[in-house]
């Protein structure tokens, strides 16, 4: 079946695995209680954690650390030669659309954007107003794998195409129950034997140009 909209988590896909809050919480000096409080709240309570965090942590805090971090996030290796590869993707010579769909920061799934074509960004978003952390915090995609499955369906919906025509590239536990609805998925430098299990292929390597043959093989598939 024909591919009709990629998706792409970021972290630990488009940008090396690690969790960028907690980098956060070292910047502004608060990783101890902030480690301690995503230890308890992170699967169980998610809306407390965010509270706790962002609405008692980090409220009033400037914001210069946080855009510093923003920007200094490297991306994966390949990334050039993997988007490269998603081009060569069309439906009814049209490019074939793409989201990232990722736990991670907003700001640094738009930044990706500026550089490479994203048509749509489901990602966490730290709301700043007058240089300053406001204490609101927009969460799209929560801890669970639902969600994603949930966006990705919504997405099929607006598109008008099945969730048999997506193609998923994910690495951790947290993409298990997208995988499961999507046509094609590809764990990439995953070290979930479950998702492995889910997945149609598994990438083991941690630059993005390892993709690029299983990419080759998908779109010329019949």
């Amino acid at each position: 079946m024909a591919i009709k909209l990629i998706c792409l988590d970021m972290d630990g896909v488009l940008i090396p695995a690690g969790n960028f809050w907690l980098a956060l919480h070292k910047a502004y000096g608060t990783l101890e209680e902030g480690a301690a409080l995503t230890k308890a709240y992170l699967t169980t309570d998610y809306e407390r954690l965010v509270q706790e965090v962002v609405g008692r942590l980090w409220l009033g805090k400037d914001a210069k650390p946080y855009y510093n971090l923003v920007h200094a996030i490297p991306y994966s290796p390949g990334i050039k030669e993997l988007f490269a590869a998603l081009d060569t993707f069309t439906d009814a010579g049209k490019p074939v659309p793409r989201a990232i769909i990722s736990g991670g920061c907003y700001d640094v799934a738009a930044r990706i954007a500026k550089e490479y074509p994203i048509d749509f960004i489901f990602a966490n978003q730290l709301i700043i107003k007058d240089g300053c952390i406001t204490g609101e915090f927009h969460w799209p995609v929560g801890p669970g794998g639902h969600t994603k499955a949930a966006i990705i369906q919504q997405l099929c919906d607006d598109l008008e195409i099945l969730p048999q025509e997506v193609l998923m590239i994910g690495d951790s536990d947290g993409d298990i129950e997208a995988f499961r609805i999507v046509g094609t998925s590809i764990a990439f430098n995953s070290t979930s034997a479950e998702l492995k299990r889910t997945a149609s292929f598994t990438v083991e390597s941690n630059d993005l140009r390892a993709l690029v043959p299983v990419l080759q093989e998908l779109r010329q598939a019949p």
